[in-house]
C-alpha cells in the first residue's frame, strides 16, 4: 500500500467530517478503501501460509489422521 493512497483515504475522511464528501469523493472513498481492505487481506493471508507448519507423513502428530 503506497503511503500516498492511506493518505488520501485520511485526507477523505477528514474532509467527510468537517464537510461532506461530494458523490465523485464518496466513490473514490470505497474504491480506495476498498483497495486498503483487499491488501490488508493479502497480507493477512501470505502470512499466515507462511506460518502453517509443514507436517511429513507419518509425523506423529495426527494431523493425518482421518475420522
Amino acid at each position: 500500500m503506497i503511503p500516498q493512497t492511506v493518505a488520501r483515504i485520511n485526507e477523505l475522511a477528514r474532509k467527510q467530517r468537517e464537510t461532506g464528501l461530494s458523490d465523485e469523493e464518496k466513490a473514490e472513498q470505497n474504491q480506495l478503501r476498498r483497495i486498503y481492505i483487499d491488501n490488508i487481506k493479502s497480507q493477512v493471508r501470505q502470512q499466515l501460509e507462511q506460518a502453517q507448519p509443514e507436517h511429513k507423513h507419518n509425523c506423529g502428530c495426527g494431523c493425518h489422521h482421518k475420522h
